[in-house]
Parts: C-alpha cells; sequence; structure tokens
C-alpha cells in the first residue's frame, strides 16, 4: 500500500511537504511519546445522557484491561472528537439513526482517552482550534489568519499529508476494536486512524460544503451532505492550487443528503404544521440561540436580546437562549443586560428540567413566554439540549455550521471560519435559512422579517419539500452504507 502522506488518490505529494508531515509527527512524538507498543484495553459503558434516547453505549480506550463486549453483528462505532459542537451533534444524528435501524451505536471519541498519544495530539489541536475560533473576532487576525487557514489552508493536498502522518499517532486506541465491526466516522481524523489502524469498513461523514483536503481519508468512503461540495471534492477542485488534481475514485465518494437524526426528521411535518398555526393565530414567535462549541457569539447574542426585549416584554417574540457548556455566557449577558432579570427562567444544568420543558413546549396549548436560559456542563446535554429545543423553536439562530443544514427555519449570524459561508449560501438556496447575516445592522432587520412577515411559514414550506425529496436523509443513509460495506464483503 502507497504511504498516504506521499500519494493521496494519485496525486503525489512533494518531497517538501513529505518532510513537513514527518517533521510535525516527529514533534508530537518528542512533546507527547510513542504509545504505537502499548496494548490498551477497550471498555463499553453505558451513556447515561443520550444512550435512553439513542441506544448509545460508549467505548473508552485506557491502560485497564478490555471489559463489556462490543456487538460486531448488529454494532456500529460512531467515531468522533470534540472539536466544538459540530462534529458531536453529526456522531449523534449517526447514532440516532443507527439505533432507529435496531443497531447498537457505539461512542467513540478519540479527544476523551487521556492516557493516550491520540488524545493528547488532538486535545492540542483542538485548543489552538478553539483559541483561534474566540480570536477570530478581531478583524484583522480574522481576516489575514483565520479565515485564510479555513479557506485554502486546509484545503491543500498537503495539508492532508500532515494529518496522514499525525493520524498514524492516533491507531493505537483501534488496537483491541474488533476490525470487522463498521466505523461512521464525523471527522478525518477518526477516519484516517481506523483505517491506519486496520479497520475493515469506514466511512467518513464529511461535514460543511466547502471542499477541503483536511477531510480526506484515503480508504474510506466518503459521504457528502450537498452536490456542490460532491462537485468539489470528486475532482479535488482547487486542492493543489491550480494544478489539475487526479480525481477521487467512483467508489469512494457518495452523496447522501444531510446529517440529521431521525426524531427530528419523522417529526419534520407536525413540526412545521405547529409554527404555522403558532403564526396565524399571533402567538409569540419563538428565537433559539444556540452558541457554538468555542462560545464565541456572545456579543452578537447581546445585541439581539437587546433587539427583542419589547418584543419579549409585549408578548410578541419568546426566546430560548442555550450557552451549551459556557455558563459565563449566560452570567454575562444577564450582568449586561439587566432588564433580563425580570424575564427570564433559568433551566441550569438541570437536564430532566430541560427535557421536561423541551417535552412540554411541544404542546400546541401551552404558551411560552420571556426568556428561557439553558445551560449543561455535560457536554452530550449541552449540545442535545439544542436538538431537544429545536422542535418547539420557531427560527433557530446560529452561524452556519453544522446547524444550517438542519430542518428549521434559520437565521444565520456572522461565521467563525470562511468555509461556513457555504453552508447558508446552500440553506438559503433550498429555502429552509437566510442569507449570512454579517454584521448586527443585518441580523437585526432579518429578525423583524421574521416577526412582521410570513418568512416561518415560507421556510417551512420548503423544509416538508425537501423531506418529500429526500435532502435530510444523509444519517439513514451513511448507516445503511456502512453496513452494506460489510455485507457485500461477506
Amino acid at each position: 500500500m502507497t504511504e498516504k502522506s506521499k500519494v493521496i488518490f494519485g496525486n503525489k505529494i512533494s518531497d517538501k511537504d513529505y518532510h513537513s508531515a514527518i517533521k510535525s509527527k516527529k514533534s508530537y512524538i518528542k512533546k507527547y511519546g510513542d504509545d504505537s507498543g502499548v496494548d490498551y484495553g477497550v471498555q463499553v459503558t453505558d451513556n447515561n445522557v443520550i444512550g435512553p434516547i439513542l441506544g448509545v453505549k460508549n467505548i473508552e480506550v485506557s491502560t485497564k484491561p478490555s471489559e463489556g463486549k462490543i456487538d460486531t453483528e448488529k454494532g456500529i462505532i460512531v467515531g468522533n472528537i470534540r472539536m466544538g459542537f459540530g462534529h458531536y451533534r453529526i456522531s449523534m444524528a449517526m447514532a440516532s439513526y443507527a439505533h432507529h435501524l435496531g443497531l447498537t451505536p457505539y461512542w467513540m471519541d478519540l479527544n476523551s482517552f487521556k492516557e493516550t498519544t491520540c488524545t493528547k495530539v488532538i486535545g492540542a489541536q483542538n485548543d489552538l482550534y478553539s483559541l483561534g475560533s474566540r480570536l477570530s473576532k478581531n478583524p484583522i487576525f480574522n481576516k489575514f489568519v483565520w479565515e485564510p487557514m479555513n479557506y485554502e489552508g486546509f484545503r491543500a493536498l498537503s495539508y492532508n499529508a500532515k494529518d496522514q502522518k499525525n493520524a498514524e499517532l492516533m491507531a493505537p486506541v483501534y488496537k483491541n476494536v474488533p476490525k470487522d465491526i463498521p466505523v461512521v466516522a464525523t471527522h478525518a481524523w477518526p477516519a484516517q486512524a481506523a483505517v491506519h489502524a486496520g479497520m475493515k469498513y469506514v466511512v467518513n461523514a464529511i461535514p460543511d460544503n466547502w471542499p477541503m483536503a483536511l477531510h480526506l481519508s484515503e480508504g474510506s468512503v466518503h459521504t457528502i451532505q450537498c452536490r456542490n461540495a460532491y462537485m468539489g471534492y470528486r475532482v479535488l477542485n482547487g486542492m493543489d492550487k491550480k494544478n489539475v488534481c487526479k480525481p477521487m475514485p467512483k467508489q469512494a465518494l457518495v452523496y447522501t443528503g444531510h446529517y440529521i437524526d431521525y426524531e427530528l426528521v419523522s417529526n419534520i411535518e407536525n413540526d412545521c404544521e405547529a409554527r404555522r398555526i403558532r403564526h396565524r393565530k399571533g402567538k409569540p414567535i419563538r428565537f433559539l440561540l444556540t452558541i457554538g462549541g468555542a462560545g464565541a457569539q456572545k456579543e452578537i447574542f447581546a445585541e439581539i436580546i437587546k433587539h427583542l426585549l419589547p418584543a419579549i416584554k409585549s408578548g410578541i417574540a419568546a426566546l430560548y437562549v442555550n450557552v451549551g457548556d459556557y455558563r459565563n455566557v449566560w452570567d454575562e449577558l444577564c450582568k449586561e443586560i439587566p432588564e433580563m432579570d425580570k424575564l427570564k427562567t433559568e433551566h441550569m444544568d438541570d437536564w430532566k428540567d430541560t427535557v421536561s420543558f423541551a417535552g412540554n413546549a411541544l404542546d400546541p396549548e401551552l404558551e411560552i413566554e420571556g426568556i428561557h436560559g439553558f445551560y449543561h456542563k455535560n457536554i452530550f446535554e449541552a449540545v442535545y439540549a439544542t436538538n431537544l429545543l429545536m422542535r418547539s423553536c420557531d427560527v433557530l439562530v446560529t452561524k452556519p455550521s453544522e446547524l444550517a443544514f438542519y430542518p428549521v427555519p434559520k437565521l444565520f449570524i456572522k461565521r467563525v471560519g470562511k468555509h461556513e459561508m457555504w453552508g447558508a449560501i446552500h440553506s438559503a438556496e433550498i429555502g429552509d435559512g437566510t442569507l449570512e447575516c454579517r454584521d448586527i445592522p443585518h441580523i437585526l432587520q432579518m429578525i423583524d422579517q421574521f416577526i412582521q412577515t410570513d418568512l416561518v411559514c415560507e421556510m417551512c414550506d420548503s423544509i416538508v419539500l425537501n423531506k418529500n425529496m429526500g435532502i435530510y436523509d444523509g444519517a439513514k443513509k451513511v448507516i445503511e452504507l456502512a453496513m452494506k460495506l460489510k455485507e457485500e464483503d461477506k
């Protein structure tokens, strides 16, 4: 087999870039060690948050002896990392459909095995990415560093060559995982590590809508959410500057549609009709503000809340604010906007309360008023709370990241990284989201459009149409594809 850092889908990497990849791996070994000789045990444990909902079991890796059995017949591994919330959210969609299809989803977060070199390498890069996300609020840093890196830097095949070499340090966590259980990876690193470790059936579920070599994992089957990205990946467009690249093999690339949870897809018609009814009856329009995993949108949230306060006080609007696992963001908002005090209801780190609220909010007879704040220390609760609240909201206010693909009317605030731009473009084209609003005046203009016009209903009509076309069936198709790889091999 050709070394994956030297040749990528038939495209030869320059000696300079290859030696740079080797240097990167050596640097990580010097800092974190090489544990390729360690015989890591695999422990299967219950996931107490999304286990009861999505049937998820955790796979943990440590120097402890292996414990618990992995079902290799009806099991499927969802390989992921926590880097922001996006890859966790996509993983939950995969687990949701695996559970619905009668399979057992095993959650394998490569950023959670603290003893391993794998987690140390990923953690270091995650810390850098989170720092960059926060620093991107500085327009100079954003223009000259952050956006170019997220748009062109990660696009280059040379970047993938470096990642492939570093991923060799991640492979040991799969050492005692049965090699014949399918793996669905929601980031390239779990896919690359799985391939390096000899896992037989690997699907690399690519996020975003901007083709980048960062997401390539040769040896796996790549799935794509959008036709635009599919065409870009097919010819590896722009991944070697102006040179024409050799294309990806047909069998390595599959268009699936959006990665969305079964619970959301199956309720699209009911949830959209509930939004139309609330609009016709003049009920408060429900906005859901949800912060990303880097916690970088607080200033924008503050301006939106200030603008909405008169409408909330008069019963025209209601507000959900999910700050994820950033309690400080909620506290800072309350301090900056003291008028929230008389309008707010806090749902702070109480999962049962959040689940109950989200369920009750689906009741057409229940009136939602004021401002409801949600915070959860547990990462699963922090991420999944948005999924639960999404069904009863009328408008999701978010940056155009992975949430750009979800079947709910969306108002897009400023991106964090230029690659996210294409998520908003795609959503606006299929009618379930706005243009990206890159400054406060345009965000507030769009909020008024939702309040004063039929925009919510228009988007709901598009969402139902999109469902009928199968646009939101991506997670289902990915799980079916992963299991089919194994069946065909048999």
